[in-house]
């Protein structure tokens, strides 16, 4: 735990909330995929969220499920306080950064280039910067005074809706008196539980190991992984997969090629990583078979079709973000050809020349 990143992280809630809301077709900001992201960077130990929250009801019952603190900043009736809060956070995040030497990473959830300021400082007193925004609504500015920048909605587990062109809406009829009807009961809303099958589990190493290759510097030990899938969920055990140690289950993966385990410097913390080969030349060439069958295809239109020609297909099990990200390393490794088409406004798939 030493030699782990110790992270705060601060979030301009209205600036993330609101982005969200008018940029990714009215969707609710979700702090998973953010928290699952710095679960694979270190551990988070300062979490503060600031705005006035007499806006954000339901979603600070959200943040204080996920144990953020929050920094009320009211609004004044007749009275702008446009920067109050990024005036209280950048306070607090100095303060942090003076006071709690063991702090060595950053995390600025905004997309406000007022920030950048900040982060020069935090970065001149020897503390690396992550920036966290919704791509929409970040400023040129901000991302590449940072160390690292994350938009929020290339994050794994983001959903953002597909926005369909609005129809007019027919002129209201008007109805008779309302009769009044009883209002249901509101049944409490109870939060599922993770799946716990052989295919989610694949699937959550499998992405777990990939953000760590790509943000860890050199390899991904066994032990690392296992704390890290602890930070995504902190109830997870590999004896509700059915294993009796966690190295009986990163065996059983390996048997699947859905890892790959090598001797580690350390005696029985072997090195995780995914495979070169096996599976993933198997998923290229079920692609440019599909390809090859259908002529050229859109991208939207393609998983469809891999998935019915193979059921089990998932492009997360091989540790790719997304569809997109998968057919970029099919393209990549000449499997396919991909090229953005404007007429259709979608990436194109064609089978390579001289195929």
């Amino acid at each position: 735990m030493d030699q782990e990143e110790r992270i705060a992280m601060f979030l301009d809630y209205e600036n993330l909330a609101i982005g969200a809301r008018d940029h990714l077709g009215g969707m609710a900001f979700d702090l998973r995929p953010v928290a699952d992201a710095l679960a694979e960077r270190g551990r988070v130990v300062v979490r503060r969220a600031y705005a006035d929250w007499s806006y954000f009801d339901e979603d600070r019952r959200m943040l204080t499920r996920s144990h953020v603190e929050l920094i009320d900043i009211p609004q004044k009736m007749g009275a702008s306080r446009k920067n109050a809060a990024d005036i209280k956070m950048v306070v607090d995040a100095l303060e942090a950064a003076f006071e709690r030497q063991y702090i060595s990473t950053f995390v600025l959830c905004t997309g406000d280039s007022d920030f950048t300021p900040l982060v020069h400082k935090l970065r001149e007193l020897n503390k690396r910067v992550i920036g966290v925004g919704v791509e929409r609504t970040t400023s040129a500015l901000l991302p590449p005074a940072c160390d690292e920048f994350l938009f929020y909605d290339r994050l794994d587990g983001v959903e953002v809706p597909v926005s369909r062109p609005r129809r007019a809406r027919p002129e209201p009829v008007r109805a008779p008196e309302p009769v009044k009807v009883p209002e249901p009961v509101v049944e409490p809303v109870v939060e599922e539980a993770p799946a716990r099958d052989a295919e989610s589990l694949a699937t959550l190493v499998a992405q777990t190991v990939s953000g760590l290759l790509r943000s860890a510097d050199g390899t991904v030990t066994a032990s690392t992984l296992k704390r890290t899938l602890l930070r995504k969920d902190s109830t997870f055990s590999e004896a509700d997969y059915g294993f009796r140690a966690f190295g009986e289950l990163l065996r059983h993966l390996a048997d699947g090629n859905v890892i790959e385990l090598s001797v580690g410097q350390a005696k029985g913390d072997p090195e995780v990583s995914l495979p070169e080969h096996g599976d993933r030349e198997a998923a290229f060439g079920l692609l440019a078979t599909v390809v090859a069958d259908v002529g050229p295809v859109a991208l939207s239109a393609l998983k469809n079709r891999v998935v019915k020609a193979s059921p089990g297909f998932s492009e997360k099990k091989l540790g790719y973000r997304s569809f997109l990200q998968f057919a970029k390393a099919a393209a990549t490794a000449g499997a396919v050809e991909l090229a953005w088409n404007p007429d259709a406004d979608d990436y194109l798939l064609t089978a390579p020349s001289g195929r």
